[in-house]
């Protein structure tokens, strides 16, 4: 997953950005709401890790901007405001789920993957592509019983090809969803992750569209 985390304590915000990117998630990380509001209508996120108060503004005040800008991205708050109007002011202003701090990082993982299973109805948490078990919460890959290991980039990949299997993804929305937001992109990067998928996964699971992007054909 691609998780946009906005908070301005270090001290709390290395931690679970670690914690979140040992299970293979792309975790971008912003002090400001004006960066993350700048990254948040460049880039497609699945899931936003919001603190309420930050340097310059209200974390509520960008969570109502969001919304109103119909930018339905799933948004977790996580602050240290524990009375229960302030709860229910962030829940009627659009977020998903309210965790007070301080938090248990595995918690904080357990929140996002309930969040983002009620967004993602449309696909299973476990998907069959031919030979492949693939587990979009475990973000793990087995054939036979046997687990394929993948890198958070190849992850990052099959799963944007996986989420829009059967429609053609054009190389800039994979290169999104590997590179954090303002990251130069190497060259030949994205063509190097997908042969190297291709290698582990299947050479004809993934269909090069010229000049157009690539398809997962199942």
């Amino acid at each position: 997953m691609r998780i946009l985390l906005i908070e301005d304590e270090a001290a709390l915000a290395r931690p679970l950005k670690e914690h979140l990117e040992a299970d293979l998630n792309i975790v971008e990380w912003f002090g400001t709401l004006d960066e993350a509001a700048s990254a948040i209508r460049a880039l497609d996120y699945d899931v936003v890790l919001l603190d309420l108060r930050l340097p310059d503004g209200d974390g509520l005040s960008f969570l109502s901007d969001v919304r109103s800008a119909n930018i339905r991205t799933p948004i977790i708050i996580l602050t240290a405001r524990d009375k229960i109007s302030d709860r229910i002011d962030g829940l009627n202003r659009g977020a998903d789920d309210y965790v007070i701090k301080p938090f248990d990082l595995d918690e904080v993982t357990a929140r996002i993957h309930t969040v983002c299973r009620r967004s993602m109805d449309e696909i299973s948490q476990s998907v069959v592509i031919r030979d492949l078990d693939v587990s979009m919460s475990a973000h793990s890959v087995t054939r036979g019983g046997q687990t394929i290991r993948l890198t958070a980039k190849e992850w990052g990949v099959f799963e944007v090809l996986l989420r829009r299997k059967c429609k053609v993804v054009p190389k800039e929305s994979l290169e999104a969803a590997i590179y954090a937001y303002g990251e130069e992109v190497e060259s030949n990067a994205l063509e190097a992750h997908i042969s190297r998928l291709r290698a582990k996964l299947g050479k004809d699971l993934i269909v090069t569209h010229r000049g157009m992007g690539y398809m997962l054909q199942p």
